[in-house]
């Protein structure tokens, strides 16, 4: 693992912080959206696979959903949001599933105490 990391660095430079990885990825699938799989869509149904060209189109739907995603997710970090909210929200550590309520996520979960990081809005979607 180590030594691909030091291979990674050389080739790419390494990683960005958060807010440009959020930022390379909104790209990327900005692109994947827009550009790649409507071309892939294209060219099959000109070749006369319109199903393989539903699911080009399908497949270019999520990466547009994925796409909202990542830009809503760098406002959030822009905007200091990724953690803090203009109301309560119940707040879950990822690791012991502590739970709190408030704007903000604990700087440091009372009973683990594993980092704010750790901490997400608890989702009941199950």
């Amino acid at each position: 693992k180590e030594h691909a990391k030091i291979w990674f660095k050389l080739l790419h430079g390494g990683l960005g912080d958060t807010a440009q990885n959020l930022q390379t990825a909104a790209e990327g699938e900005h692109y994947e959206w827009t550009e790649m799989y409507p071309g892939f869509a294209r060219t099959a149904r000109e070749e006369g696979f319109d199903k393989i060209a539903a699911l080009f189109e399908g497949v270019a739907r999520i990466e547009k959903e994925h796409d909202e995603r990542y830009r809503v997710l760098l406002s959030n970090v822009k905007n200091g949001k990724v953690f803090a909210r203009n109301c309560d929200q119940i707040w879950q550590c990822g690791n012991c599933g502590y739970i709190s309520v408030g704007h903000d996520a604990p700087m440091r979960c009372p009973v683990c105490g594993y980092p704010q990081g750790y901490f997400e809005i608890l989702a009941k979607n199950f």
